[in-house]
This record gives C-alpha cells, structure tokens and sequence, in this order.
C-alpha cells in the first residue's frame, strides 16, 4: 500500500512538473512572437493619439467609436514599415477602417489621401452589393480581401497588418486574407477607377477611420519595421 501512494506521489509530481514546463514555453512562445512590439493604447486615456477625439472614447480599457460620430483617430507618430496588431469587436452594419500612412487629418478622405483597410460587418443586408474591394480586410478600391473569416457579431477578432515598402499584408484570425504588391495590383489601373494618391506615401499616420458606427478595439500594439529595411 505504501509502494502504491508513493508510486501516486511521484505521478502526480511528474504532471505537474510537466504542466509547469508547458507553461513556462507557452509565455516564453507568446514573449517571442510579441517581441518588440509596443502599445499603442494605454487602455485608459486616448493618449498618443489625436484626430477627431469627439468621434472616439474609453470604454472598460478598450477604444471605441461612438455610434453616431464620424472622423479620423490618429497616432502621434508616423509609420513607414511595421507590423500592427490589434483585436476588435464589430455591432451590427458597422463600418470603419484602419488607415495606415496617412496625413494628420480628422475629417477627410483617407481611403484616397492615404490607405484605408477596411474593418466591416460582411453581413450586414446593407452591404450585399458592395464592390468586392470594400468588404473587410480589403485594401479599399485596390485590393479585395477574402471574406469568410470574421466571427459572428459580437465576439472579438485579431488582426495583424503588416506594411514592408509596396507589400501589405493582412491575416485575420489567423487567416491571410491579403497579401498583395500594391504597385503590381495597380499596373493597370485602380479597381475603383479613383486616383489614390496616398499610395504613393512612403510614411505617416496610423488610425481608425470612423463612419459613425459602434465599434470596440483593444490590445493595439505595433512593431516598427523601418530600421530593418
């Protein structure tokens, strides 16, 4: 009987020896793949950024776009290269965008002036004859996204963009939806026939385009490319 507890004793110390290790290499992947990576939300206050605050506010640590309001939230700082990482969560017929290298303006046309990356609710009745380079994830007016990959209305999705000179990549709950050579795809001309002349930027402002509808963010964290060009 002793033998037996004993050989129990040792079993169980083993699986948690085991458990313990599976920890500690789950945080250290996580460390890894979040390495240099910083936040670009403080989960209380719209700091660092700027643009048409009225349109935006904190909610339990996340950012969201008040329903009914409408501009551009934008950072401080510039981007040229980087990788963005952030979660959000869509109501319903939500419509928004996460702009990238675009000038410092709160009201505006940035899926002209600079790139828009559209961030909308794909089933929502009203946007059952949209163009397809407006649908989520797609760059607008240049390059449409797949579109089977969002959760249902209400749960949270990750999303990371990355921008390396000419090339924008964007993987949606693990999902790559686009992966496109901006100036490849524009050879013959822009799918929506628009100029877009923020294409040609090279740097500027990332933010969240708003169009009046409710939508939440969190966990906005950025990793910047442009030394290692």
């Amino acid at each position: 009987m002793r033998k037996t507890m004993i050989q129990v004793a040792t079993f169980n110390l083993t699986l948690a020896s085991l458990f313990a290790i599976s920890l500690f290499a789950h945080a250290d992947d996580k460390m890894q793949s979040e390495d240099g990576f910083v936040s670009l939300f403080d989960g209380k206050t719209l700091n660092g950024w700027n643009g048409a605050k009225d349109a935006y506010g904190v909610e339990n640590g996340n950012i969201v776009c008040v329903k009914g309001t409408a501009g551009n939230l934008l950072t401080d700082k510039e981007y040229a290269d980087f990788v963005i990482r952030f979660e959000f969560k869509l109501t319903d017929g939500a419509n928004n965008g996460l702009g990238i290298r675009c000038p410092n303006v709160a009201k505006g046309n940035l899926h002209l002036e600079g790139t828009e990356l559209q961030i909308l609710d794909n089933t929502a009745e009203k946007y059952k004859t949209l163009k397809p380079y407006q649908y989520h994830g797609s760059v607008y007016g240049i390059q449409p996204a797949k579109k089977e990959f969002l959760k249902p209305l209400g749960e949270w999705n990750s999303q990371e963009v990355t921008a390396h000179g000419r090339k924008i990549k964007i993987v949606l709950n693990g999902e790559t939806i686009v992966d496109c050579d901006v100036d490849e795809v524009t050879k013959g001309g822009t799918m929506d026939g628009a100029e877009h002349p923020g294409l040609k930027r090279t740097t500027g402002h990332i933010g969240f385009l708003g169009h009046g509808d409710r939508v939440d963010f969190r966990n906005i964290r950025i990793k910047d490319l442009s030394a290692k060009k």
